[in-house]
């Protein structure tokens, strides 16, 4: 479902209300940087170093969009899964860098 399905989805609701659209999946960013690169046909070990001191002493170690509340009011739920989305993104980008 699109961007503009869901708004007109909310703007049908009458009651106000914070509604999360989310996949309900969580991966890291070492996961969304693997799956790039394969499609690339790059190795993740040639272009990436990670640095411990780098990282925010307060960082979520965990994050998961819950999105029952738009399936049970709205009947949304996601379609496009984690791997699909990044190939959509990376076709994205390397279409922007053609042009």
């Amino acid at each position: 479902m699109g961007t503009f399905k869901r708004i007109i989805l909310l703007s049908q609701h009458n009651i106000p209300d914070d509604i999360i659209f989310a996949s309900g999946e969580t991966h890291s960013v070492r996961e969304y940087l693997q799956e790039t690169f394969d499609l690339a046909g790059l190795s993740i070990e040639e272009y990436v170093v990670f640095d411990e001191r780098l990282c925010r002493p307060e960082e979520v170690p965990y994050l998961l969009g819950d999105y029952s509340k738009a399936k049970e009011k709205l009947g949304w739920q996601p379609k496009t899964k984690f791997k699909e989305l990044v190939r959509i993104m990376y076709e994205h980008e390397i279409d922007n860098l053609v042009r």
